[in-house]
């Protein structure tokens, strides 16, 4: 039997309209077997810091549940999330991916014979094929981010499953919806890609965000600004341009 790999994804300034000129995609991934220790390390961290929130509850313990997102840095927060990136750096089960498309407003989609759709599942692709391992199954677990949710993922699980010839569903075992709030790696996916998407729209304006950039850059080893080779394992980041051979 194969081992499964969980891909935990997410995105940042997706939209065609959203008036920011990049795009995105990310994803934190490790093997399914090691999942249940990572989110209760995870947790554990939270009740240290004592993130408990007033509108999420744990049923178990009787206490609030804190979500970690990048939009929810603060100064008073500073040392949950820099312990949180020492967690990721550190625990050699963990990795992300993520592929950026600098300037989505230039783009060109007629001239290639597609929409922004396409485009959008092109690059979903793209940052998905460097983590798919054919010698493994893949659960690929995507944020519910909008009523458009539930076509986005049957999509995309489409487009995965041709690429790959899958039609088997081996490779492949599902792409499905998850609420971020109850999903640990989907929040540390949020937070990562969240920290991208900040880097390169040029954003400086919180003390504690740059604080965590640069803790990135120092502990990744790179400037956050170019793209890895593509065997990075940790940290893996694309730089997507269409002049690339096999940007499309």
């Amino acid at each position: 039997m194969r081992e499964v790999i969980n891909i935990y994804c997410d995105e940042s300034c997706h939209l065609e309209n959203d008036n920011q000129s990049v795009m995105v995609l990310g994803a934190v991934y490790c093997l399914a077997s090691k999942k249940d220790e990572i989110f209760a390390r995870l947790s554990e961290m939270k009740a240290k810091h004592r993130l408990y929130p007033k509108h999420k509850k744990d049923s178990r313990q009787n206490r609030t549940i804190y979500e970690t997102k990048w939009n929810k840095v603060s100064e008073n927060k500073l040392g949950f999330y820099l312990e949180l990136l020492d967690f990721f750096f550190d625990d050699d089960d963990l990795s992300f991916r993520v592929l950026v498309v600098p300037n989505k407003k230039s783009l060109d989609h007629e001239a290639f014979g597609h929409n922004h759709d396409t485009f959008y599942y092109k690059m979903y692709f793209s940052m998905l094929k460097t983590i798919l391992n054919p010698d493994f199954a893949h659960n690929v677990f995507i944020d519910i981010k909008d009523t458009r949710s539930k076509e986005k993922v049957h999509k995309l699980e489409q487009v995965l499953r041709n690429d790959k010839y899958d039609f088997s569903k081996e490779i492949i075992k599902k792409v499905q919806q998850v609420k971020s709030h109850e999903v640990e790696l989907v929040q540390l996916a949020d937070f990562l890609t969240g920290a991208m998407s900040y880097v390169h729209r040029g954003l400086s304006g919180s003390k504690a965000k740059n604080e965590l950039i640069e803790y990135i850059r120092h502990r990744s080893r790179y400037s956050l600004m170019k793209s890895t080779l593509i065997k990075e394992k940790k940290f893996n980041i694309f730089i997507w341009s269409p002049t690339k051979v096999g940007g499309f």
